[in-house]
């Protein structure tokens, strides 16, 4: 027989259950908090020349909503936007995820419209296009965007094209 006094051994139990009750939790708060802390992705955009693409998110999104006009101005002069080389004689190929084709789609060149507005998820435009001053282009590198929304901006995606010469 032991000598222990009654109930002694109880605590002893409940403390370990009581640790691993609380590290349970605090797994599970700590999951929650790393979802709480991930926005959902935009519709992603590419831009293929040749056998290279380069792809990004949006520059400026809403969820479906419109973008304000103050920030619709900031995105379109963003710099640091991910860039692609353009031989003038290949062709540049657009694709875009179906959410924005289904909201309609534009191209932008420098901030202006280089196309009318399209619903397919691809488009292609002759790369010298890119660099003629007939259509607004100045020097080796010109930034493309693409304009989600028909009537107002919902999202909106930037590439810098350097010319490859």
């Amino acid at each position: 027989m032991t000598t222990m006094p009654r109930g002694a051994a109880a605590p002893a139990h409940r403390a370990v259950r009581r640790r691993r009750a609380a590290a349970a939790a605090g797994a599970v708060s700590a999951g929650l908090l790393a979802l709480s802390a991930c926005d959902k992705p935009t519709p992603i955009s590419t831009i293929t020349v040749g056998s290279n693409s380069v792809n990004a998110e949006a520059t400026c999104y809403n969820d479906g909503d419109a973008v304000k006009s103050a920030d619709l101005v900031k995105c379109l002069q963003d710099k640091d936007v991910k860039s692609i080389s353009v031989d003038p004689d290949e062709t540049v190929r657009f694709g875009v995820d179906p959410d924005i084709a289904d909201k309609g789609w534009t191209i932008l060149m420098n901030g202006q419209p280089l196309t009318d507005e399209s619903t397919k998820t691809y488009r292609t435009i002759p790369g010298s296009v890119f660099f003629n001053e007939q259509y607004g282009a100045s020097g080796n590198t010109t930034t493309v965007s693409i304009k989600e929304g028909e009537t107002q901006t919902t999202g909106l995606w930037s590439f810098k094209l350097k010319k490859d010469a």
